[in-house]
């Protein structure tokens, strides 16, 4: 019995044996996938090879950019009517989306969605915007906010393989006021300064309460994070002691920073966040352009658990990922935040709307647009002029999906509604930075949304939008 067991036992073995060379089968050989979910953990290359790699492939880097967005706008320095955002910035003015040779902004608004996609007229401005160097991705700094946390903290967050690319006169005023829901009386708390680490106790000692004073304390503390860590796989010459929540969302509003989200995979199709303020976060119920976080400390906490570090917990525990703990350091965190006011509007009345007997004439007629025609308030209702949910414009029905700088450019999907408190003082706009000015803005919801505004109805209803 045990012989004609093994004698087909051995002829099962053979079986598998024929099998597997008519195949050509080799488990060692199977073809490896071209995409991961997950960035390498152990690096091959030596840190002195990829920082001279790096440095030297930076120039090409950049140039490519910045030819990019030299073809896609006007970034000239145009502020003719001297409006400034709330602490004397001048606000870049005019549409600066370019065109297609021959076209005008009335009669592109005139065709329909296939027609535009079918003569491929949708601007080269309208399409999302990738990252400095979309591939690599990561947190970038605008240079203003480096060289400042240098000089406060000797802190460097300059990156040796790119540079952050929008001009900064499209970026938001520096270092931003803050306004407080507990102390509306003392207007502009931050006395014109960035606050760090270094002057957060003497600037709020007596204006906090201690639970919101350590809250602070936290949102400036820097944590490793991806690109900035103590690891040979970081994107800065020396370790890095790591990036603080405020330092993205300066003095809790914005500089406007990138990065890339971290709840998309393949690479090419990673959206680009243009930072948003946090101005207000009292008032909003989603967190998130496209995670729908139901509360700030859960969006405080998934910041350090997952986007800190691209959305990669496994390379998170090798750079040093910081777990907050929910009952203590995220409450207060999230408290300190919730203190965060939107700049004065002293043009609106109490029910967040236009008092007649402060605006201007424009100003009144934008607002009807705004609440009407221009179909704004259909998602931006007030008196913060956000609906709390998210929205899918469906931009994709004006083009046909295309690589841009190693961004797939297709279907964005739903993106939350942003409040418009304060708008003009929170440049570049839409999720992803790709709309410079209030007018681009105007003129890509025109266009989107159909509504066939003329060019005065465009200007009254942006004289509007900085009014809010």
């Amino acid at each position: 019995m045990r012989y004609i067991m093994l004698r087909y036992f051995k002829q099962f073995l053979g079986i598998l044996v024929t099998t597997h060379s008519i195949f050509n089968v080799s488990y060692a050989d199977e073809p490896a996938k071209t995409t991961s979910s997950y960035a390498p953990v152990v690096i091959k290359e030596s840190f002195p090879d990829l920082l001279a790699r790096m440095k030297a492939e930076k120039s090409e880097v950049m140039n490519r950019q910045m030819d990019l967005l030299n073809k896609r706008y006007d970034l000239s320095d145009r502020s003719p009517n001297r409006i400034t955002m709330s602490r004397g910035k001048l606000v870049q003015e005019g549409v600066r989306v370019k065109l297609p040779k021959g076209m005008g902004w009335e009669n592109l608004a005139a065709m329909s969605p296939e027609e535009i996609r079918e003569k491929d007229l949708f601007p080269a401005g309208f399409f999302p915007l990738p990252h400095p160097n979309h591939p690599e991705g990561g947190m970038v700094f605008p240079k203003l906010l480096i060289d400042e946390i240098k000089q406060q903290e000797a802190r460097d967050l300059t990156r040796f393989d790119l540079d952050f690319d929008l001009p900064d006169r499209f970026l938001p005023e520096f270092p931003a006021p803050i306004y407080l829901t507990t102390r509306p009386d003392l207007g502009d708390v931050s006395q014109g300064k960035l606050v760090t680490m270094d002057n957060y106790y003497e600037l709020f000692n007596g204006i906090l309460n201690p639970k919101q004073i350590e809250g602070l304390r936290l949102l400036l503390t820097a944590f490793p994070q991806q690109q900035f860590n103590q690891t040979e796989d970081r994107r800065s010459i020396r370790p890095s002691r790591g990036v603080a929540c405020f330092d993205c969302h300066a003095n809790g509003h914005t500089i406007a920073p990138t990065h890339l989200a971290g709840d998309v995979r393949p690479q090419e199709f990673r959206h680009r966040i243009d930072t948003p303020s946090l101005r207000g976060v009292n008032i909003q119920r989603l967190f998130g352009s496209q995670r729908a976080l139901k509360s700030i400390e859960d969006f405080t906490e998934f910041e350090q658990r997952a986007a800190y570090f691209d959305g990669d917990p496994v390379t998170a525990t090798k750079k040093g990922v910081n777990v907050l703990e929910r009952g203590s350091q995220v409450h207060s965190m999230a408290e300190f935040q919730e203190l965060l006011d939107f700049p004065p509007a002293p043009k609106l009345g109490i029910n967040g709307k236009l008092n007649p007997n402060k605006a201007t004439e424009s100003e009144m007629r934008g607002q009807t647009l705004f609440f009407g025609k221009a179909n704004c308030a259909s998602c931006h209702s007030g008196p913060y002029y956000t609906d709390n949910l998210m929205h899918n414009l469906k931009v994709e029905r004006f083009y046909k999906p295309r690589m841009i700088n190693g961004r797939m450019a297709s279907a964005d999907g739903p993106i939350k509604t942003f409040p418009l408190r304060g708008i003009k003082d929170s440049p570049p706009y839409l999720h992803d930075g790709r709309l410079l000015t209030l007018e681009d803005t105007v003129e890509f919801f025109n266009l989107v949304l159909e509504t066939k505004l003329s060019a005065s109805e465009k200007t009254d209803l942006v004289a509007f939008l900085r009014a809010l």
